[in-house]
C-alpha cells in the first residue's frame, strides 16, 4: 500500500482542526466538575473519567466537553514535518513554517515556576497516584515533546529548538522527584509524584542523553546512566519490563515496552555506552516476537491482543524502524490503515473484538500517527534515494 495519500489525509485532518481536539483523558474538563461535590472526591473524579474514556460513543459534547490544544499535539506533529522536509525537498519551506509557528506555541505553553522547559496537558488529570493540573508537566509530555524537538533540531538546525532541548534538562535534573536503590536511581511520573514507572523515567534518560550530545555535560550523562541502571535492574528475564513497580503495575503492554526501548537505544547511541546492548537486545526480540501478528496487526498486551490502540500501532513503527524492521513497520501501518483510519483522515481509538471506537482523539491517535507515518514515508524515500 501507498501510505502517502492516508497520510496527506491525515494531515489535512490536523491541520484543519488547527491540531485542536478531543483526549481520552479530557473528561475534568466538563463544567460538572466545577460543583462541589465532584471537586473534592478524587474517586468520583477517577472513575467518571475512566467512564468516558471507556464509553462506546463520544459522549463529550453532551458533557459540554471542549476540544483543546494538547502540547503533545503539537511537539509530535513539529517530528511529523521535519521527517516530510525529508521525503518532500520541494515542500521545505512550507514545513519549516509549520514548524516555527509550532514551536512558538509549545514555548508558550510552558508553565512558570519550574526550572527548565517542560509541558503537561490541557486538561486536569486525576492520574492514579497523583492530581496533576492542566499544563502542569510530567516528565512523559515533556519527555515526548523534547524528543520531537531533538528530531526535528538534526534536520533543521534551528538553535531555537536546541535552546528548548537544552532548558529542559533542568527540569529533569531540578524538578523530578526522585527513588534511589543503591546509586541507582528513577525519576518519578510528575514533580507531584514519587511513582516508579519505567518508561516515564527513561524519557528523563532521554532527554538528558540528547542534551548530553549538545553539551557535553558528565553531570547529565552520569545521572542518565544511574537511571538507565535502576530500569535495567527491573528488567524482566524473558527481557520485557512491567509497565511500573506498584502493584497494579505488573502488566507488560505494547506501547510502554516501545517507549523503553526507543530510550535506552537513544541512551546506548548518543552517550556511547555499551554496557546494556544485551539488555536492549533482549528487550527488542521479546517486543518483537510478542506484539505483533504474521499480518502486522498490532497487539496491546504480550498475552492478549484486544484492544488494538492507535498509540501502540503509531509507537510499533517507529519502533521497529529504529531497529530496522521495516517490512513489519510497513505491515502495521497496512494494517491499522485499512482497519482503523476513517475515510474522513482520522484514526480511530481502539479496535476491540466485537466493536470499534470510533472516536477521533488529537493527540492519542491522530498526532501520533502522523509522525509515525511520516517517519515510515522518510524512511522509505532516503531507502530509495540510497538504492
Amino acid at each position: 500500500m501507498d501510505i502517502k495519500e492516508p497520510l496527506r489525509n491525515l494531515q489535512e485532518h490536523l491541520e484543519h482542526n488547527e491540531y485542536r481536539g478531543y483526549d481520552p483523558y479530557d473528561a475534568l474538563k466538563s463544567p460538572l466538575f466545577r460543583l462541589p461535590i465532584f471537586k473534592k472526591s478524587k474517586l468520583l473524579r477517577f472513575g467518571i473519567q475512566q467512564l468516558v474514556k471507556r464509553f462506546p460513543f463520544n459522549i463529550r459534547p453532551l458533557l459540554l466537553i471542549s476540544k483543546g490544544l494538547n502540547p503533545v499535539s503539537l511537539g509530535l506533529s513539529i517530528q511529523a514535518y521535519a521527517y516530510l522536509i525529508i521525503s518532500e525537498p520541494d515542500k521545505k519551506d512550507f514545513y519549516i513554517e509549520k514548524i516555527r509557528s509550532l514551536e512558538e506555541e509549545l514555548t508558550h505553553l510552558i508553565p512558570e515556576g519550574y526550572s527548565g522547559a517542560c509541558w503537561g496537558y490541557d486538561f486536569d488529570w486525576e492520574a492514579r497516584y497523583a492530581k496533576i493540573p492542566a499544563y502542569q508537566p510530567t516528565v512523559v509530555a515533556t519527555g515526548i515533546i523534547v524528543n520531537s524537538l531533538y528530531s526535528a533540531w538534526k534536520i533543521t538546525g534551528r538553535e531555537s529548538l536546541k535552546r528548548l532541548v537544552v532548558s529542559s534538562a533542568d527540569f529533569v535534573l531540578k524538578d523530578l522527584n526522585r527513588s534511589y536503590e543503591d546509586e541507582k536511581l528513577c525519576f518519578s511520573y510528575s514533580p507531584f509524584d514519587n511513582q516508579k514507572v519505567f518508561n516515564a523515567s527513561m524519557k528523563g534518560v532521554r532527554i538528558l542523553a540528547q542534551v548530553y550530545s549538545l553539551t557535553e555535560s558528565e553531570s547529565a550523562k552520569m545521572v542518565a546512566r544511574q537511571a538507565v541502571e535502576y530500569v535495567i535492574q527491573n528488567q524482566n528475564q524473558d527481557g520485557s519490563w512491567y509497565y511500573s513497580q506498584a502493584k497494579k503495575g505488573n502488566w507488560i503492554d505494547n506501547y510502554h515496552t516501545g517507549y523503553v526501548l526507543d530510550c535506552l537505544n537513544e541512551y546506548i547511541e548518543l552517550c556511547k555506552d555499551q554496557t546494556f546492548n544485551e539488555n536492549l537486545l533482549s528487550g527488542f526480540e521479546f517486543y518483537k516476537h510478542n506484539f505483533f501478528s504474521r499480518n502486522g496487526k498490532p497487539s496491546f498486551y504480550s498475552d492478549n491482543i484486544y484492544p488494538i490502540d492507535c498509540t501502540s500501532a503509531s509507537q510499533s513503527i517507529l519502533t521497529l524502524l529504529r531497529f530496522k524492521e521495516y517490512d513489519l513497520a510497513k505491515k502495521v501501518a497496512n494494517w491499522t490503515i485499512e482497519n482503523m483510519q476513517d475515510e474522513s483522515g482520522y484514526f480511530y481509538f481502539r479496535k476491540f473484538k466485537w466493536y470499534t471506537l470510533k472516536t477521533s482523539f488529537m493527540r492519542w491517535s491522530n498526532a501520533w500517527m502522523f509522525a509515525a507515518l511520516s517517519n515510515l514515508l522518510m524512511y522509505q524515500e532516503t531507502k530509495i534515494i540510497k538504492a
